[in-house]
């Protein structure tokens, strides 16, 4: 998996069958691993389970889940399905949360580092043993049959869209790497690869998901992803990683140009010791660009 994209749909009048009909065009043209993220209507496991099982060429991520109104158990039994459905293509990613998240369970975000380490602690025992006994101050999980899945082999990579300091400690004391996003070269150079590997036990992976597009319309193109990725900047976590990338926007970390443009700016990002590249936002310049940049993440994908 060292190339990627992120899909989402816009317009969709079945998001499931939109969802398939695209994942398959991504891996006509070459690239073997599609992402998910987990909004508010589809849920980003069963949603990976079906395209992986439809489209067999493909790795299948979620990136990423909040643990802030989940459980374990539930993420547990989600993601050894997904496994099981794709036959060991199915990659878990989790994600901290945020006030806008616990809101809409009615949940305070509170001590988020804490509830990651015992979430992950707890989810660490469900995969590696097939039930726990986890005792934390934030979470239970005390399962009273066995949780394995059978079929759901091998053990499901766990990731964390980590980027600060200390989530990145815990990240890479117990899951296999991090999923940073608007986390530019620099700052992935300097910060993220540098702290998760200091608390790893071994080479963690550093997927870093870049928005991203291929076309000759660039100015118009950088207007609208200004537009569509102003959100981040006001939530602390990326308006700080934009911060330490010397950016001003979000959007000024977005790959956008035609095809040496955007291979030079995805090698910068291996070189900076990203593991593997998801582009997002490959939609931002329509869909005739958006074929275009899949094809050129595909060659690039068999280069490596």
């Amino acid at each position: 998996m060292t190339l990627g994209v992120a899909l989402a749909q816009t317009n969709s009048s079945n998001y499931v069958d939109d969802s398939v009909r695209e994942a398959r065009a991504v891996a006509e043209h070459g690239l073997r691993s599609v992402w998910f993220g987990q909004r508010m209507d589809y849920d980003s496991p069963t949603l990976a389970a079906i395209v992986g099982r439809e489209v067999p060429a493909l790795q299948v991520g979620t990136s990423a889940i909040p643990v802030i109104g989940r459980h374990p158990v539930l993420i547990s039994s989600q993601a050894q399905t997904a496994q099981a459905a794709t036959h060991g293509r199915y990659h878990l990613g989790l994600a901290l949360g945020s006030t806008l998240a616990a809101n809409a369970f009615g949940v305070p975000f509170d001590r988020p580092i804490a509830r990651l380490r015992e979430f992950l602690t707890a989810l660490r025992e469900l995969l590696d043993t097939g039930t726990a006994d986890f005792h934390g101050e934030l979470f239970t999980a005390t399962p009273p049959l066995p949780t394995a899945v059978p079929g759901a082999e091998p053990r499901i990579p766990v990731l964390v869209a980590a980027m600060g300091p200390q989530a990145l400690r815990v990240t890479g004391e117990l899951a296999d790497g991090t999923l940073p996003y608007l986390a530019g070269p620099r700052t992935l150079g300097e910060h993220i690869v540098p702290e998760i590997t200091r608390a790893a036990k071994s080479t963690p992976r550093v997927v870093a998901f870049v928005p991203g597009v291929v076309t000759s319309d660039v100015e118009a193109t950088r207007a609208k992803a200004v537009e569509q990725l102003a959100f981040y900047e006001q939530v602390p976590s990326y308006r700080r990683v934009i911060d330490l990338e010397g950016a001003q926007r979000a959007a000024d970390l977005a790959v956008i140009g035609d095809e040496e443009t955007v291979a030079a700016a995805i090698q910068r990002y291996y070189d900076a010791g990203a593991t593997e590249v998801v582009f997002s936002s490959t939609d931002l310049a329509g869909p005739d660009d958006q074929v275009r940049t899949w094809k050129l993440l595909g060659e690039l994908a068999s280069q490596r």
